[in-house]
Formats: C-alpha cells, sequence, structure tokens
C-alpha cells in the first residue's frame, strides 16, 4: 500500500504543478505547491512580482513587511483564481487577506487561502473504482509588521497548513492516507526612500521574503515526509511620477526554492534530512554544478501605470528554467479604484505548455475599511 500512497500522490502533487513535461529535465518538487500560486490579480498581472512593488492590502503573501507603509489603517481583500480552467470548471484558489495599522510604527495582518481540485475518482492498480475524494489545501497566517525607521521595516508570520489528498478514502482496503499538517514561519523586510525629481517624489523600493521555514509534512503517518515549498525572494521596484495624474513603476523579483533536490536519494533517505538542513543543501546540491544552481533561481519584471491613482493598467513576464519546470508566461492586467473599493484583474498568456493557468483570468477585490467607516460618519 505504501506504493500505492507514493503512486497516488505524486500524480496529484504533478497536476498541482501543473503536469509533468517531457523538457523538464530536474525540477525542484515540494509537497503543498498550491502555496506558490501567486493569489492576487494586482501582482499576477504584472508577472508575479510583489517583494518591493508599492504596497497593498494583498502585501501579506508577497512580504507583510510593506504593511507598515501602508496610508489607511484597515483593509480587507478577496482573491479568486480558477486553475486549469481549459480543462476543468471545479478547481480554484480562493484567497482572502487583510491588515490593521494600529499605530504609526506597528501593524497585524492575516490570510486564508483555500485551493480545491474538486471531485477525483479513485481507482486501484487494477482500474476498480475505490470511491472518490475531494482533495484540497488550506493554509491561514497572521503577521507581525514594524517600522524600525523612517525607510525600513520588517515582519515575522506564522502559518498554519494542511492538506488533505483524499479525504480518507480507503484505497483497496489498504492503509489509508491521512491528512498532511505543516507549521511554518516567514521573515521579511522593505526599504523604501524617497527621490525628489522635478516632476514630483518618486520612490526606490527593495525587499526581501524568506517564506515557510517549518516542518515539514506527512501523509502517511511520519513513514515519509515531504518538504513544502521554502522560498527566497528578493526584489526591487522604482515608482517614478511623470506629472500630477500620470504615474510610472518598474519592478522586478528573484525567486530560489530552500529545497533540496532529490538526486539518486531513496524516499526513505530524502525523507530522512530535515528542512532546516535542507535549505543549506539547496544551494549546493544540484548534480549539475554551480551552473545548474542557477537555473533554479526564477525571475519575473513587472510594471504599472496608474492614472490619478484610480486607473492601473499593468503588464509583466514570468521566466523559469526549461530544466525546472519550464514556466514562461506574460500576464496583463488592469485596475479601477473608487473611494473605498479597487477591483483588479489579472490574465496570463503562457509561451509554454507547461504553465495550468495559461488565459486565466483572475480577480481581486480590495475594500479600505478606514475610508467606508469615514463616509459612514
Amino acid at each position: 500500500m505504501k506504493k500505492r500512497f507514493l503512486i497516488f500522490s505524486f500524480f496529484v502533487l504533478i497536476a498541482l504543478c501543473g503536469f509533468a513535461q517531457t523538457d523538464t529535465n530536474n525540477p525542484v518538487i515540494t509537497a503543498v505547491p498550491s502555496l506558490t500560486i501567486a493569489p492576487d490579480a494586482r501582482a499576477g498581472g504584472m508577472g508575479d512580482v510583489g517583494a518591493a512593488t508599492a504596497p497593498d492590502v494583498n502585501s501579506q503573501y508577497w512580504n507583510p513587511a510593506k504593511y507598515s507603509f501602508m496610508e489607511s489603517e484597515v483593509g480587507v481583500s478577496l482573491s479568486y483564481t480558477p486553475w486549469l480552467s481549459k480543462l476543468v470548471s471545479d478547481i480554484n484558489l480562493v484567497y482572502a487577506s487583510g491588515y490593521w495599522k494600529f499605530d504609526e510604527l506597528q501593524s497585524v495582518s492575516a490570510s486564508l487561502r483555500y485551493f480545491s481540485l474538486g471531485d477525483i475518482s479513485l481507482m486501484d492498480e487494477l482500474g476498480y473504482p475505490q470511491g472518490s475524494a475531494h482533495p484540497n489545501e488550506y493554509a491561514f497566517d497572521i503577521a507581525y509588521s514594524r517600522l524600525l525607521s523612517t525607510k525600513f521595516s520588517a515582519s515575522v508570520a506564522l502559518r498554519y497548513i494542511r492538506s488533505d489528498l483524499n479525504n480518507g478514502v480507503n484505497i483497496n482496503g489498504g492503509t489509508e492516507m491521512y491528512p498532511g499538517n505543516a507549521f511554518a514561519a516567514d521573515v521579511a523586510g522593505y526599504y523604501r526612500t524617497p527621490i525628489t525629481m522635478a516632476t514630483g517624489d518618486a520612490n526606490l523600493a527593495l525587499g526581501f521574503d524568506i517564506s515557510n521555514i517549518g516542518s515539514k509534512i506527512s501523509y502517511d503517518e511520519n513513514e515519509t515526509s515531504n518538504f513544502i515549498p521554502t522560498n527566497l525572494r528578493i526584489g526591487g521596484s522604482f515608482d517614478y511620477p511623470m506629472d500630477a495624474y500620470n504615474r510610472f513603476s518598474f519592478s522586478a523579483d528573484v525567486n530560489k526554492l530552500l529545497v533540496p533536490t532529490q538526486n539518486d536519494m531513496t524516499i526513505e533517505e530524502y525523507s530522512d534530512i530535515s528542512s532546516i538542513n535542507g535549505i543549506f543543501k539547496s544551494f549546493n546540491d544540484a548534480p549539475g554544478g554551480f551552473s545548474e544552481e542557477l537555473k533554479e533561481v526564477m525571475w519575473s519584471v513587472g510594471a504599472e501605470y496608474a492614472y490619478n491613482n484610480q486607473f492601473f493598467v499593468r503588464a509583466g513576464y514570468f521566466n523559469e528554467s526549461q530544466e525546472k519546470g519550464n514556466r514562461k508566461y506574460f500576464t496583463a492586467g488592469a485596475g479601477f479604484k473608487l473611494n473605498v473599493f479597487q477591483l483588479d484583474a489579472g490574465y496570463v498568456i503562457a509561451t509554454s505548455q507547461s504553465n495550468p493557468l495559461d488565459q486565466t483570468l483572475r480577480f481581486s477585490l480590495s475594500f479600505d475599511l478606514n475610508g467606508l467607516r469615514n463616509l459612514a460618519k
């Protein structure tokens, strides 16, 4: 049954990642890959950048340290992303986030993401039906951010992760798969400095976020364990005012999964590597040496045009090595802000066939609760 469990888990994980491609040589595989899906439409419209972009209500996923620079005191957001929408209609990601800036220096924030894989029919090795499952994954986190100087802020976040791949369905009378649970933490920093220009104040920003530092996850009562997607994100952004009404921003991020590759290790040997040891091994364990380590670095660029801070147009590009997943896609997006709410949309145009978000339109709806309270007075 252990073999059956591993086969089933493998195919579920591959489904989440977007199906294996023949030109993918040695990708870094993790459990709960839904944690790596960009949840909001604004960042999703700019090539999945967010480490150093202007703060918004969805900063919890990209860099919660940005909340210390928010102008409004309270905000919430709800985002929806369909998955494999060209093939099925019941796989999706729902993401809710919010923050409260309770004084000039400090803020707390939280988010909840729910990823549903829809209805999956289970069969044993002989092809006999074994019932159906409704796999899902969710994560809840809370963060604290503090302004340490007029230009720099830092944040820590705590996260609970749960992944249920078969809802306790017993396959062919064998050992059940069990829901996996994990705990993780994020550490982030954000630096922003104004630059006086003839057309107004520009902003140069730098940011980093190390996410999902924590325990491994197991689906078989710790007989084996899997790495969650610990990730290092570093980015920069430049926001430039053309005049009193028109602004441009240009941003770029680099990402690297801090997870070791399995190489020639057995499942048991790979499972015995601790999560902390795996972070250090991830920098020098690629079988192709330093050149292959560089291929594990993903990069993305994005731009945003804003008119009167009410209308937004966005574009971006995301790149991953062909040998490490081959996700390459352009993105486009738009947004509209009016008083206390903002509606954003993002669209993905893949240049390879390995991105399950190809031709996907996602939405985010955000509310400025402080502004709503003022309107109600």
